[in-house]
């Protein structure tokens, strides 16, 4: 005859119904005591027999509650299958997370792609509005003196004074200094000349009015040729 050996370790509710067995065993003792003790007068145990019936209550409750856990009914198959499961949900939900943050990094990456691809984008914008801009510069430089000749109205006289920064009486002197200078200095001789001879130009004028006729007046030359 063969003797059936259980191992607590392998089949958990075995192990829980020889607990709860046990217990129930030890509760009948108890409860039986008091009854054996009349019969054989000993000393008065029954507060402490009280005090362990509570307790043996309470294990008892405990194990019910415990009795009543789903973990409890399930074979070893059953538990290697719910870690099992429970294993695979963690796979999964780690393998979601990793799946999200990937995600979240191809989305991060593509916006700095973006970010960078606009910044270059204004970049050369900007480039080509400087150069364009140093185009136009150039071209309009290039192209006023002629611009300003055609303006009607006498504006290039205004357009050169501006220039200048001065008159145009100023301007136009300076302009005919640098243009030609020895004709400049002829033109400043003859003025000077009329000017220091103006009374008497101003004589012949009269006389050349009365007579109808052309008249040589005497004016007075530096010797030196210079007239102030």
């Amino acid at each position: 005859m063969t003797e059936d050996i259980h191992d607590p370790a392998s089949d958990p509710a075995q192990a829980f119904e020889d607990l709860r067995a046990e217990v129930s065993v030890m509760r009948l003792a108890v409860e039986a005591l008091p009854g054996a003790w009349e019969d054989s007068q000993p000393p008065n145990y029954s507060p402490d027999l009280g005090r362990i019936a509570k307790g043996l209550a309470v294990v008892a409750a405990q194990l019910d509650a415990i009795n009543k856990h789903p973990a409890l009914t399930m074979t070893p198959e059953q538990h290697r299958q719910t870690i099992a499961q429970a294993g695979n949900g963690l796979m999964r939900e780690a393998g979601q997370k990793l799946d999200r943050a990937i995600q979240d990094a191809k989305r991060e990456r593509q916006q700095l792609i973006n970010l960078i691809g606009t910044a270059r984008r204004q970049d050369e914008q900007r480039n080509w509005l400087i150069w364009m801009g140093l185009a136009v510069f150039v071209v309009a430089l290039l192209l006023s003196p002629f611009l300003y000749a055609a303006l009607p109205f006498g504006l290039n006289g205004h357009v050169a004074a501006l220039v200048m920064n001065t008159d145009r009486w100023d301007a136009g002197q300076a302009l005919m200094k640098a243009s030609s200078p020895d004709g400049w200095n002829s033109a400043v001789n003859a003025w000077n000349l009329v000017r220091a001879n103006q009374k008497e130009i101003a004589a012949c004028g009269e006389e050349a009015a009365k007579s109808k006729k052309d008249q040589r007046c005497a004016i007075t030359v530096p010797a030196n040729g210079q007239v102030n």
